[in-house]
């Protein structure tokens, strides 16, 4: 069956064709989310409000860019991930600093996307402006037109964004090598 008949199906009501469409795109939304800053650990609730605001607009949904379009409410879920992350971050380090005993780091965690740390974390610390116009097109093939739609910027803004990003990050992984051999 092909992803259009799905999509038809799962607008009708047929809850195996919506689980079916879940089956098919997880692993795309969480490597998504996952390149945008989401922890590993929380993937699934990212995962879980993606795939929640799908079912809730997908009758509202027009066939031909269904991938466009859920790559636009994963990156709306990350970014209200980012948004409580920071509230919640605050208040746990008010109450490990009140305990006195330390969050796990960071570090501790199995990167589930990219064997690569230093990559992931040199991507990572981009601002948002080049890291997902970046990630989007290296790590999920989008054509820069498509990457224009996700973002709601212009062509030209998504390819400067891009080259500076490549600038950034090359610069970046430079700066880490000469450390660690430093």
């Amino acid at each position: 069956m092909s992803e259009t008949e799905l999509i038809e199906r799962a607008q009708q009501g047929d809850k195996e064709a919506y689980i079916e469409l879940i089956r098919i795109h997880q692993r795309t939304v969480e490597k998504f989310a996952f390149q945008c800053g989401v922890h590993s650990s929380d993937l699934a609730d990212v995962s879980q409000e993606v795939f929640v605001k799908l079912y809730r607009f997908l009758h509202q949904f027009k066939q031909d860019r269904f991938t466009t379009w859920l790559y636009k409410v994963t990156l709306n879920a990350t970014r209200d991930y980012y948004r409580k992350e920071r509230r919640e971050q605050a208040k746990e380090e008010l109450l490990s600093a009140q305990r006195q005993v330390p969050s796990p780091s960071a570090e501790k965690h199995v990167l589930n996307f990219e064997e690569d740390r230093v990559l992931h974390h040199s991507i990572q610390a981009l601002d948002e402006k080049y890291r997902y116009p970046l990630v989007l097109y290296y790590f999920h093939e989008l054509k820069y037109e498509e990457i224009a739609e996700v973002l709601g910027i212009s062509l030209s803004t998504v390819k400067v964004r891009i080259l500076r990003a490549k600038e950034k990050l090359k610069l970046a992984l430079t700066q880490e090598g000469s450390v660690e051999n430093g």
